[in-house]
C-alpha cells in the first residue's frame, strides 16, 4: 500500500519505539531505521517528515553516534529529541557542553505559542527532561522559541528550513502536551494528510493477500494469542478455505483458553476456515517432568510445539505460504532495518522448521504495533474478549510456574489467575493496568484453615505499567481488591494458603517471574 511516511532514526533511546507510535496516533505512517542508515536509502524513500531520537552518548565526544550535514539539507522538516536535538546544534555549528545542571524529570518549560510546534499548546507546559549535556549556543540561523529555569535552550528552530531542536520528550506520557507537539509537525510542518488508518490498512491488506495466494494453500501456526488471531481472521477473509489453522493445546494455556479459541476458530465458529486442534497436554507433561531450570523449559516448550506442528503440516500436505503473527517490535528488536512489505521469503522464518513445505511466508501485521493489532481486529469483528487479551508468554504457563511443571500445578495457576482476572475486571482495571496475572511459587509454607495444619504452595500475583514492555512499574492495586483475590484464592484453589502480591519493577527484575 502506498502511504505518506515519517523516519524515525534511532540514536539508540530507550523511546524510539514509542516516538514511531505517537506518530502513528496522529494517523501517520512511521518506520524506524538506524541512524547508520545510508543517505542514499533516505533519500529513496522520499518521506515526509524525519525525527532524530534520544540517545545515551555525548554528542561531541569522539566515536558518539552521528550523521552527515547533508541530512538537514533534503529539503525535508526534521524534529530533533533531546540527543537528537543536541545533535542538530552540533552538526549545524552550534555548540553543546555539559549542563552545569542536569535536568531529570517532569519540568515547567516556557514555549513561544507562534512557532508553528505550539499551535494549541500552553505557554507553561510540563515535560519530561533526561539530560546532563545542554545546548549553549544555537547553529546559525535557529532561535530560541522555548527555555526552562536551568536550560536556556529547550527549544530551537528554524522555521525557513523546517529544522526544529526539542531538548525534552514529546513522546512520553509524562509530557502533558507532547502528542500535541507530535501533531503540530508530522500534519503541520510535514503537511502529513494522516491518512494511516486501520479500515484502509485492513482492507488494502486483504485485497493484497488474495492477489498473492491466488488458488494457493496456507498455513497458520494459531496459538491464541492476539497477534496470530488477528492474522489468521485477515487470512480467512481474503482466501477462506483455503486456509488452515492449526492449534496446539500445550495444556500450559490459561483456564478454558483452548476451549474458547476453538469456540472461534473451530467448525462453528464465526470464520470459514480448516481449524486443526491438536490436545498434546500429555506429551508436554511428559517432555517437562523433572525439569526445574527456566531457560531448559522454555526450549523444551519450544522445540516441542515445533514437532507437534510439524508433523500435523506434513499431514496437510504440500502448502504455498505459511502465516506469521509478526508485528513490528519483533521486526524493530531483531535488528531488521528493511523496509516492512506483507510477504518475505523463508529463510528469514524464525522458530518454525525448514522441512515444512511451503514457498513464501505471509506477515500481514508486520507493519503494526500491538496496539494497531488490536485496533485492526476491531474492525474486523473479533470479539473484544479475544482482542484485549493478557498478553501471554509463548512457553505459556511453562514459566508461571516457579520449577517443575506438573499437571496438578497447573490446575492451581489455571484457577488462581482466573480468579485474578475476574476480579480485576469487577473492578474496572482491566483496561488501565499493562500486565496482569497469577504465578505460582516453588514456595511451601505452614497455614492453618479450618484449624487444621496445612503445608501447601505460596501464589504471586503481579501487575505491572509498562508503555514499551522493556521497562515496566508495579501497579497499585487497591488493597481491597487484592484483599478480595487472596481471598478467594486460598478459598476456592485447592494446595495455596498464601498469597504474595510481587513489586518488583523491570529492571531489575522481569515482567514474567521466570
Amino acid at each position: 500500500m502506498e502511504k505518506e511516511k515519517v523516519i524515525v532514526l534511532d540514536f539508540g533511546g530507550q523511546y524510539n519505539q514509542l516516538v514511531a507510535r505517537r506518530v502513528r496516533e496522529c494517523n501517520v505512517y512511521c518506520e524506524i531505521y538506524s541512524y547508520r542508515t545510508d543517505i542514499e536509502k533516505i533519500k529513496a524513500m522520499n518521506p515526509k517528515g524525519i525525527i532524530l531520537t534520544g540517545g545515551p552518548n555525548s554528542c561531541y565526544e569522539p566515536g558518539a553516534p552521528t550523521y552527515t550535514k547533508e541530512l538537514f539539507e533534503l529539503g525535508v522538516p526534521v524534529l530533533g529529541l533531546c540527543y537528537g536535538a543536541q545533535l542538530m546544534m552540533h552538526v549545524l555549528g552550534g555548540r553543546v557542553e555539559k549542563a552545569p545542571v542536569r535536568e531529570y524529570g517532569k519540568t515547567e518549560v516556557m514555549v513561544d505559542t507562534t512557532s508553528p510546534l505550539f499551535g494549541n499548546v500552553s505557554a507553561t507546559t510540563i515535560c519530561w527532561m533526561s539530560h546532563f549535556d545542554y545546548i549553549s549556543k544555537i547553529a546559525p540561523g535557529f532561535s530560541i522559541v522555548g527555555h526552562t529555569a536551568d536550560c536556556p535552550v529547550a527549544v530551537a528552530e528554524n522555521r525557513e528550513k523546517n529544522l526544529y531542536a526539542i531538548q525534552f520528550h514529546p513522546e512520553v506520557l509524562h509530557t502533558q502536551e507532547g502528542t500535541k507537539m507530535l501533531y503540530n509537525f508530522v500534519r503541520g510542518v510535514c503537511g502529513c494528510a494522516g491518512t494511516w488508518k486501520m479500515d484502509s490498512f485492513v482492507e488494502n491488506s486483504i485485497k493484497a493477500i488474495r492477489e498473492k495466494v491466488g488458488k494457493g494453500k496456507v498455513l497458520c501456526a494459531l496459538s491464541g494469542g492476539v497477534d496470530s488471531s488477528v492474522a489468521a481472521v485477515m487470512l480467512s477473509k481474503a482466501i477462506g478455505d483455503q486456509l488452515t489453522c492449526v492449534f496446539v493445546d500445550h495444556g500450559l494455556l490459561r483456564k478454558d483458553e483452548g476451549d474458547e479459541v476453538e469456540e472461534i476458530f473451530g467448525p462453528k465458529g464465526q470464520y470459514e476456515l480448516n481449524f486443526i486442534r491438536v490436545n498434546a497436554q500429555e506429551r508436554f507433561y511428559s517432555k517437562l517432568a523433572g525439569v526445574e531450570e527456566p531457560e531448559k523449559k522454555r526450549k523444551i516448550i519450544g522445540e516441542e510445539f515445533i514437532r507437534v506442528f510439524e508433523e500435523e503440516a506434513k499431514k496437510i500436505g504440500a502448502v504455498d505460504f505459511l502465516v506469521q503473527g509478526t508485528i513490528y517490535p519483533d521486526v524493530v528488536e531483531s535488528g531488521v532495518g528493511g523496509e516492512s512489505v506483507v510477504i518475505k521469503s523463508h529463510h528469514n522464518v524464525g522458530g518454525l522448521p525448514d522441512c515444512v513445505d511451503f514457498k513464501e511466508i505471509i506477515e500481514p501485521l508486520r507493519d503494526l504495533f500491538k496496539d494497531e493489532v488490536r485496533k485492526a481486529g476491531l474492525e474486523m469483528g473479533i470479539p473484544e474478549k479475544l482482542v484485549f487479551r493478557q498478553p501471554f508468554p509463548g512457553p505459556g504457563l511453562g514459566v508461571r510456574i516457579v520449577g517443575e511443571v506438573t499437571e496438578d500445578k497447573v490446575r492451581i495457576v489455571q484457577d488462581a489467575d482466573a480468579i485474578y482476572r475476574e476480579e480485576i475486571a469487577k473492578a474496572g482495571l482491566d483496561r488501565t493496568i499493562g500486565q496482569y496475572f497469577a504465578a505460582l511459587t516453588n514456595m511451601r509454607s505452614v497455614g492453618v484453615m479450618g484449624d487444621e495444619r496445612t503445608y501447601d504452595y505460596a501464589v504471586a500475583l503481579r501487575a505491572v505499567n509498562t508503555i514499551d514492555f522493556m521497562t515496566a512499574e508495579a501497579a497499585e492495586i487497591p488493597f481491597e481488591v487484592l484483599q478480595t483475590v487472596m481471598s478467594r484464592i486460598i478459598n476456592e484453589v485447592r494446595g495455596v494458603n498464601r498469597v504474595f502480591y510481587d513489586l518488583t519493577s523491570k529492571p531489575p527484575g522481569t515482567i514474567e517471574l521466570e
